[in-house]
């Protein structure tokens, strides 16, 4: 009864925040927003293409915590610890070109467009850049007040896509959307400590996952080896083996052959309740994209801040100073 009533509340939540934010909200108070952001975005991505990558994680981890709300860019001080240096979010990159778009946008707009739809822009950007599909947003979104490493809880990559959905639920999605949103592991990369049990020890057999074609578990391991790193030096490899910068279909086609490097990217293509899913996108590229983009859209307005809730950040880092009363 409670899970009902939460899943209620947020599909309320998720109406009345689309119903505040709209496309072109910059369009008066700052109409080079959009074009500013994309040009830093561009920039970026024509020196490297994994930029793409890591705004989707970046977007993903944030939206899944407290909402869109740009609360994973806060940094920890002395006394608190932010989501920032949670381990979940300890290999979460593009803060740099987070800063890079915020200072050029501030440069025009002083305190007008938030950092959440700076993070929110720039992922559907580099999408784009890498040759996914191209979808409007609404904007709008303000900035949360709030960033605390305890209350970041994502589903991990040995979860089975059960325990994986029941994450995605409670934010109000469905499991059309986590099998899409998933599909961005088509650009993705990830450490060798994220599926190294499943190489040479799976679940303590002495033997490799049989989900796992034997030949790249074999190939894996020569990449990895047996022993855990810390992510300063552990290993990444891609989890696209064929098409790694290319936003297309190709990450659900290895699935299917037992190529899928992560345990919950595998499993997605065993479950009774993804693997038609992953099947249909796997035949027909076009459907993926026009599925990630509506995912895309309707994961940008989880739990967002809108009207005067929260605050436009001077600096995506830190909250704004307290007024004085």
């Amino acid at each position: 009864m409670e899970k009902t009533v939460l899943i209620v509340v947020l599909f309320s939540i998720l109406g009345l925040a689309s119903a505040q934010l709209k496309v072109g909200f910059y369009s008066t108070t700052c109409p080079k927003a959009e074009s500013i952001i994309q040009g830093v975005v561009k920039q970026r991505f024509t020196k490297d293409r994994s930029i793409t990558a890591a705004l989707l994680r970046m977007h993903f981890h944030d939206c899944f915590v407290r909402g869109c709300d740009a609360s994973i860019l806060i940094d920890s001080t002395r006394t608190t610890s932010s989501e920032k240096d949670a381990g979940p979010n300890l290999t979460v990159r593009g803060n740099d070109l987070i800063d890079a778009a915020k200072k050029a946008v501030e440069a025009v707009c002083p305190s007008t467009v938030s950092c959440a739809d700076i993070i929110t822009l720039a992922t559907r950007d580099s999408v784009a850049l890498a040759g996914g599909p191209k979808y409007t947003l609404s904007t709008g979104r303000r900035d949360g007040l709030v960033s605390d490493a305890n209350e970041v809880d994502l589903p991990g990559p040995s979860q089975p896509v059960s325990d994986a959905f029941s994450t995605f639920r409670a934010k109000g999605m469905t499991m059309n959307d986590m099998v899409t949103l998933l599909g961005a592991h088509t650009v993705g990369v990830a450490h060798c400590g994220f599926f190294q049990d499943r190489l040479s020890n799976f679940q303590g057999t002495g033997k490799p996952d049989p989900t796992m074609e034997p030949a790249l578990a074999a190939r894996l391991l020569k990449i990895c080896g047996t022993q855990f790193r810390p992510f300063s030096s552990d290993p990444k490899v891609f989890l696209d083996q064929g098409t790694s910068f290319a936003f297309d279909n190709q990450f659900y086609n290895q699935t299917l052959f037992k190529r899928g490097i992560m345990q919950i990217d595998q499993e997605l293509a065993l479950d009774r309740l993804s693997a038609p899913i992953v099947a249909g996108f796997a035949k027909n590229g076009v459907a993926f994209q026009k599925s990630f983009a509506n995912a895309m859209i309707k994961m940008s307005k989880i739990q967002v801040l809108v009207g005067k809730a929260g605050e436009i950040r001077k600096n995506c880092r830190v909250f704004n100073p307290k007024k004085k009363a």
